[in-house]
């Protein structure tokens, strides 16, 4: 059976959907499965997509969810299918209902989303992005890539030592790109990789991509998108 993330779209945000499904295609799963509005124009971009419902082997929640609607998230923390919760999915999320969860859960929240998940300002994190991530990890009781100008990977259990990825640039800083590692990393969750390796090998191909797409000079995601295929063969051959 074919790998089929699917990638969950509510509300506003077509385009940080198609980059979610940018990145999602080239993560190494054998097919993507949409649902959500939109779907003709997802498919007229992405004629290799799958629209609808159907089996699923991972869910990505939150790129382009916008204003949620009630139930929504919960409702698939409930299902035991692997989840990544990104950009509006993580608003309110529940600290019980992730713990709850058997299957493997990762969240990729972004400095100022990782403040609200904690309750503090953004400020406390960026000064403490180590200790901010294994607070998050241990409370949520879920994976936790922490995204930044540094990217770290959380397990909840303290006993496992915080990844650094090494890959990282400034060129990432760009709207968008979030939503192309979301897609990315819920294929490698499809694919059969626990949340820590989909979130360690997601983070490191992204960077990769985006030094191989910037080659010196600003980009935008999907040109990050784009490149990591490129990102795929450097490190297959060795050479990264």
């Amino acid at each position: 059976m074919q790998a089929q993330p699917r990638l969950r779209g509510l509300g506003v945000g077509y385009k940080k959907r198609l980059l979610a499904v940018a990145g999602a295609l080239r993560g190494g799963a054998g097919a993507v499965r949409y649902v959500g509005p939109a779907a003709g124009e997802v498919l007229a971009r992405y004629p290799e997509t799958l629209i609808g419902s159907g089996r699923v082997q991972a869910w990505v929640a939150g790129p382009g969810l916008g204003e949620r609607r009630p139930g929504e998230v919960e409702r698939l923390l409930a299902q035991d299918v692997p989840l990544l919760v990104d950009a509006d999915g993580l608003r309110g999320l529940s600290p019980e209902a992730l713990r709850r969860r058997s299957a493997p859960t990762l969240l990729t929240p972004h400095a100022g989303e990782a403040a609200a998940l904690l309750g503090v300002d953004r400020a406390a994190v960026e000064a403490e992005r180590l200790g901010s991530a294994r607070e998050l990890a241990a409370r949520y009781g879920a994976t936790v890539l922490l995204k930044g100008s540094t990217t770290l990977v959380c397990d909840p259990d303290p006993a496992v030592p915080v990844r650094v990825n090494p890959t990282g640039t400034a060129w990432l800083a760009t709207a968008g790109s979030g939503d192309v590692l979301a897609g990315l990393a819920g294929s490698l969750l499809a694919a059969g990789l626990g949340a820590r390796d989909a979130g360690s090998a997601a983070a490191y191909l992204h960077g990769l991509a985006a030094r191989h797409a910037a080659a010196g000079a600003p980009v935008v995601a999907q040109q990050v998108a784009e490149a990591l295929p490129a990102a795929w063969r450097t490190v297959r051959t060795g050479l990264a």
